[in-house]
């Protein structure tokens, strides 16, 4: 998919990592990318700070817990 370039590869590689990652977790890939998309984690970023987005963190399940209680609650509020 990205693999035109190093750099595609790279990022095709860390993309699936991460699905991979979460699917181990036994959380929703979808939410979880979502997650990842709104914090938006940075190369600056602690490794303390990168540790709370992982999704074997108990706060990071949290948080994807209620992204998708939401979630649901949008999808029955537009019915």
């Amino acid at each position: 998919m990205f693999s035109d370039s190093t750099k595609g590869a790279d990022a095709s590689a860390l993309t699936y990592s991460m699905v991979e990652t979460a699917k181990a977790c036994g959380v929703d890939v979808y939410y979880y990318l979502k997650y990842l998309l709104i914090k938006c984690p940075s190369s600056q970023m602690s490794d303390e700070e990168l540790e709370k987005l992982s999704p074997w963190n108990p706060e990071c399940k949290k948080s994807l817990d209620e992204l998708f209680r939401k979630h649901q609650d949008a999808i029955f509020d537009a019915m």
